[in-house]
């Protein structure tokens, strides 16, 4: 054989091999997800976290972590500038602190005024019990001037008093009808309108109802107050919590992989700041629709380390037919059906020596013991 033969030769054995080969793949289905139901294997990946400022926007004005750190749940890793929102906090601390003094000072005039009441009651009743005495003393006086007046005219009758006598009598009379009057209209004007029952402690003075009644109308304007209190309350709190979303704080352990934002730049709410690798992780694998049915989300799987044989404990969290690319074509001039994948998602916990990137696989008595 000459060299040229020798060499057609060869080069026709390189040819046919990736062809051979590639044949084989297509006959074993040797896709991805193929492969996976297969080796029933997946890759130990560390979950991320798309970290983002929750509902506010502004400029950052401190970055606290750089790529590479490791965090602690609720670490501060960035803050947005709160200068505004500090100023409408203490804005809405004074104003609640002002109408707390309102509620104060309107609180302690109604009890002043509820006290002047019943201090002027009181002295009503007195003054209101002296003109009583008044009264009946001047209705005294004219009930024994109309008996000194009668009896003079009788006397005048009599030829037994001179007429100037009667006259005197006459005119005390009158004195005493005019002073009852006079004493009457001053306890009507002290009774103000209310019935004397001739009991002093049982009358409701009108004036006095009036002070009352005002006193008691003073409850509406702290009502009012306190109506506003709690309004600036809740804003105050909508403020806080506002404040306490400018300082975006890790959501668990891990370790930050990309800060996605610098200092001095405005920052969007829900946009990505920072991508966290949390210390949660999970392995994917792909099993057939038979070995699905009897499998479902919060199963415990046990699988095993590639590396090292390590038994790796979990529990599916996702349980969820494979994308259509996934479905693993088969020949029907072969009698077989397509067959669906099915991607079951494994969560497992931390565990030494079990590490994102290393692979790990789980036996099919997984799937076949239940």
């Amino acid at each position: 054989m000459n060299t040229r033969q020798k060499a057609l030769r060869t080069g026709a054995v390189f040819i046919a091999l990736p062809v051979i080969a590639g044949i084989l793949l297509m006959y074993k289905g040797n896709d991805a997800v193929a492969l996976g139901m297969e080796k029933k294997e997946g890759i130990l990946t560390a979950e991320q976290v798309k970290m983002s400022f929750d509902s506010v926007n502004g400029r950052l004005v401190n970055e606290a972590v750089k790529e590479g750190d490791t965090v602690k749940a609720g670490d501060v890793i960035m803050e947005l500038d709160a200068t505004d929102t500090d100023l409408s906090i203490e804005k809405t601390k004074a104003q609640i602190a002002q109408l707390d003094a309102q509620i104060r000072s309107t609180g302690g005039s109604q009890a002043v005024n509820f006290m002047k009441a019943d201090n002027d009651e009181q002295q009503s009743f007195r003054q209101i019990d002296q003109q009583r005495a008044a009264v009946a003393s001047a209705q005294a006086t004219l009930k024994n001037s109309r008996i000194d007046y009668n009896r003079k005219s009788d006397l005048l009758d009599a030829g037994a008093i001179a007429k100037s006598q009667l006259d005197d009598a006459e005119m005390a009379l009158n004195v005493a009808e005019a002073n009852v009057e006079q004493q009457q209209e001053l306890l009507n004007k002290l009774l103000s309108g209310a019935q004397d029952t001739g009991n002093t402690d049982s009358l409701n003075l009108p004036t006095i109802a009036q002070q009352r009644q005002s006193a008691s109308n003073m409850s509406n304007d702290i009502d009012a107050l306190q109506q506003q209190k709690q309004a600036l309350e809740v804003q105050l709190k909508q403020l806080e919590v506002q404040k306490e979303r400018l300082a975006l704080r890790a959501p668990e352990d891990g370790r930050i992989i990309k800060v996605l934002a610098k200092e001095g730049e405005m920052v969007s709410a829900g946009t990505p700041v920072v991508l966290l690798e949390s210390n949660r992780s999970y392995y994917d694998i792909y099993i057939s629709e038979k070995q699905a049915q009897g499998l479902s989300e919060g199963d415990t799987i046990t699988g095993h380390t590639v590396a090292g044989d390590k038994t790796v404990t979990g529990t599916i969290k996702l349980l969820t037919k494979a994308p259509g690319f996934a479905d693993l074509k088969q020949s029907r001039e072969k009698g077989q059906a397509d067959l669906t994948a099915f991607q079951v998602r494994i969560y497992i916990d931390p565990q030494e020596g079990v590490t994102p990137g290393m692979t790990i696989g789980v036996n099919e008595r997984e799937f076949t013991k239940r």
